[in-house]
């Protein structure tokens, strides 16, 4: 059982939203009030209390010793030698719709794409992710908006799902942090598409590519699911330069100015270029995952060293 390790840095590059220049203050700080990531944080522990109901530890437990903690009931967890996460058994994260890539290809449960974006492997998962989703996500809607940062949340998460199925194909996949590497890629494109009206750029960049290695390197560990976190980031990175575009510096006040003084495009160029790549990279990438997946292709035939991506042996354990 494969679980995907969650973002679990807080930083978020700092913008500066009102900028100043000569003569005159221009304000971008329009902020939306965060309702959808509360909404799913809440979902997901819901779905999590759901599952443990139905895993039942005391009725259905195997024999690996004693379910955790008693008083709980029907909703203790699986014992340690199990799921060391605290949660329920591979059984029963299967029924309730985990990644499981013979079930998708062969028995056309293709829905289990994005059911398992919203299970959890135990409450140690479970809490760290939706941590992380608040420290990220809130920040994001405020800026963004609900509609942005959901298609950002639930597009990742399925390019994650869709990756972690070509190449692990043994093993069972639950967890949000492909939707929640997708909005940690986002930041970096924003960051990038949006270059013109940020202070501190260099500084900014290189703290987000730390934080990012940094938390893709936690993925060679064995038993998470770093093709998820991969393919989570590569999606919202693209989608970055798509959903979260910012207007030119000055273009509001510009645009009120009289004809022949104002700007007469909304966004810059190299803004437009990249928007026009990163679709056609995103559309392109996602037709071909979703072909190779339904017609059973193995990743791993046509790339010999990628499983290095998601485990690294070491003395210490193996893949």
């Amino acid at each position: 059982m494969a679980s995907r390790d969650p973002e679990k840095n807080n930083y978020y590059p700092t913008q500066q939203t009102t900028r100043t220049t000569t003569g005159y203050q221009i304000d971008d700080n329009r902020q939306w009030t965060s309702w959808l990531v509360p909404i799913i944080v809440v979902a997901n522990v819901a779905v999590f209390i759901a599952l443990m109901f139905i895993n039942n530890c005391p009725k259905n437990n195997l024999g690996f010793g004693n379910c955790l903690p008693k008083f709980l009931g029907r909703l203790s967890f699986q014992p340690l030698r199990q799921n060391p996460l605290l949660g329920p058994s591979p059984n029963t994260l299967i029924k309730m719709g985990a990644l499981q890539w013979d079930r998708v290809v062969y028995q056309h449960q293709g829905w289990r794409l994005i059911t398992c974006i919203w299970l959890h492997a135990g409450l140690i998962h479970l809490f760290a992710n939706m941590l992380s989703l608040v420290l990220i996500g809130i920040r994001l809607e405020q800026q963004f908006g609900f509609v942005r940062i959901g298609v950002l949340y639930l597009v990742s998460g399925i390019g994650g799902s869709v990756l972690s199925s070509l190449f692990l194909r043994e093993t069972v996949s639950v967890g949000a942090s492909g939707a929640l590497f997708g909005l940690l890629g986002a930041m970096l494109s924003e960051l990038l598409t949006n270059w013109t009206i940020y202070s501190n750029k260099v500084a900014a960049l290189l703290t987000l590519v730390v934080m990012i290695v940094i938390n893709l390197a936690v993925g060679i560990l064995p038993h998470v699911d770093n093709f998820a976190h991969l393919g989570g980031f590569i999606t919202g990175f693209l989608l970055g330069f798509v959903l979260l575009l910012r207007p030119r510096f000055g273009w509001r006040e510009r645009h009120q100015l009289p004809e022949h003084l104002r700007v007469k495009s909304k966004f810059l160029p190299y803004q437009l270029v990249l928007f026009v790549i990163a679709l056609a990279v995103l559309i392109a990438g996602y037709t071909v995952g979703m072909i190779m997946l339904f017609k059973g292709k193995d990743g791993n035939d046509h790339c010999k060293w990628c499983h290095y991506l998601s485990c690294v042996p070491s003395s210490r354990w193996k893949c």
